[in-house]
């Protein structure tokens, strides 16, 4: 004889096995980041230009959250981003020990190949703006040599202290009205950069805006990045330290390294909330 089945409550049984879904947002030091991989915000980014809608992406790291914590104006620009993500392991080891963890690390150097590789396969445009002089267009032409079918629409590399030239900003602004890139990429470095884009992107909204600081010496070879195994231990900043030990010593060791070990100490703080 069959026994009989509580359909409904097989469907309950089953459902409860299902585990709740991500946050869409993780909440870091005050940061709001997308808990995204970086395909899917490749796939965000393809999709908005599709759709004519623009937007920024911040990949914020260690010194981006610092200077959020305590420049309340740069945060209120990295709120305004349409997309915010983790670059640097020790934002995801921060996520890791609150127990809301991000899925990986979004670096912006790794993304601006990527995302390079689905303009090409989707016919798409691109726009190099800043860098030291010559770099945005040599990274051009290595670009297009790595993507078959990537379009270059141009390239730019305002002279020092442009952010205080009115004539320079409305210069930038006329070569990338003239260019309509679906994508730019802007390497001058934080904050310089994400305060740029504020004042660009309304100019093209339908464009998407992403800072890569020195990513585009990364595709020239001028500046080397780290090993692979060195950037999954979260070393990388070890590696350009010995690389340029003037300029990043106070970044990484005097300020860093200190605010890493708070960010550290709140995340623990709120797990131990969270499970008592």
């Amino acid at each position: 004889m069959m026994q009989s089945v509580d359909n409904g409550s097989v469907v309950a049984e089953s459902l409860a096995k299902v585990p709740p879904p991500a946050d869409p947002v993780v909440q870091l030091q005050g940061v709001s980041i997308d808990n995204l991989t970086e395909q899917e915000v490749i796939d965000k980014i393809a999709s908005g230009i599709n759709l004519g809608s623009g937007g920024c992406v911040v990949t914020v790291n260690l010194d981006h959250m610092r200077r959020c914590h305590y420049d309340p104006s740069y945060l209120e620009l990295v709120k305004e981003a349409e997309l915010v993500v983790a670059d640097g392991m020790p934002l995801v080891w921060a996520t890791r020990l609150q127990n809301t963890p991000l899925p990986e690390r979004v670096a912006g150097s790794s993304l601006s190949l990527s995302l390079a590789h689905r303009l090409a396969e989707d016919g798409r445009t691109l726009f190099l703006l800043g860098g030291n002089d010559g770099v945005a267009e040599e990274a051009g032409r290595e670009l297009t040599k790595r993507f078959a079918g990537l379009k270059i629409v141009g390239s730019y590399c305002p002279p020092f202290g442009f952010e205080n030239d009115r004539n320079e900003l409305d210069q930038i602004t006329r070569v990338l009205k003239s260019a309509q890139p679906d994508v730019v990429y802007v390497a001058l470095g934080s904050p310089k950069q994400e305060r740029l884009i504020q004042i660009l992107r309304h100019e093209l909204p339908q464009t998407w805006w992403l800072g890569v600081g020195i990513s585009l010496s990364f595709v020239t070879g001028d500046v080397s990045r780290a090993p692979e195994w060195v950037q999954r231990l979260g070393l990388e900043w070890g590696y350009r330290l010995i690389q340029e030990p003037t300029r990043l010593w106070r970044r990484y060791l005097v300020e860093g390294l200190p605010f890493f070990a708070r960010m550290m100490a709140t995340s623990l703080r709120r797990r131990w909330r969270i499970f008592n």
